[in-house]
C-alpha cells in the first residue's frame, strides 16, 4: 500500500522516488502523461538487465532492448547522444553486464534535470500527496 510517508521522501531526491516501492509506477503514470515514459521504462530494464546472470538470457534481453529503445527505427528512441548509441551498437554483438550502462546514466540524467521537477510541481503529485494528506493514508493506491 502507498504511504503518504513515501510520497513525501520522492522531493528528498530523483534517488528516492526510482528506488521507493510504487515511486517507479506512478512516476510512468505522470511520464505517460508527457509521452516519455520510454525513459523510465528503458531505465528500469537496465536496472533488471545488469542482474542477468545467463550469458545467453543476457543476449537475448540486450537484443531486446536494443531493438525497442536504441537502434535508429526503434519504437521507444531515446533521446541518447550518438557515440553512446554507437557503443551499444558496437556491443551488442558480445554484450556485457555493463553495455546499456552509458546510456541509463543519460537517461537518468534527463530524468532527473527535466521531467522530476515537473513532476514534483505536477497536479498529479500534488492531487495524490493530498489524497493520502486528507484520508488518512487509505486512499489511491492499495
Amino acid at each position: 500500500r502507498l504511504s503518504l510517508e513515501e510520497v513525501l521522501q520522492w522531493p528528498q531526491s530523483f534517488e528516492k522516488l526510482v528506488t521507493s516501492k510504487y515511486g517507479p509506477m506512478i512516476y510512468k503514470a505522470y511520464l505517460k502523461t508527457e509521452h516519455s515514459d520510454e525513459n523510465i521504462d528503458f531505465w528500469l530494464a537496465c536496472e533488471a538487465y545488469k542482474k542477468i546472470t545467463s550469458q545467453r538470457k543476457r543476449i537475448s534481453v540486450a537484443r531486446k532492448l536494443f531493438t525497442s529503445y536504441i537502434q535508429p527505427q526503434a519504437p521507444n528512441k531515446l533521446n541518447i547522444d550518438s557515440p553512446a548509441r554507437k557503443a551499444i551498437i558496437k556491443n551488442i554483438q558480445e554484450p556485457t553486464q555493463s553495455c546499456f550502462d552509458e546510456a541509463q546514466k543519460i537517461i537518468y540524467m534527463h530524468m532527473e534535470r527535466d521531467s522530476y521537477p515537473r513532476f514534483l510541481e505536477s497536479k498529479f503529485y500534488q492531487k495524490l500527496k493530498h489524497s493520502l494528506q486528507t484520508n488518512g493514508n487509505n486512499s489511491m493506491v492499495n
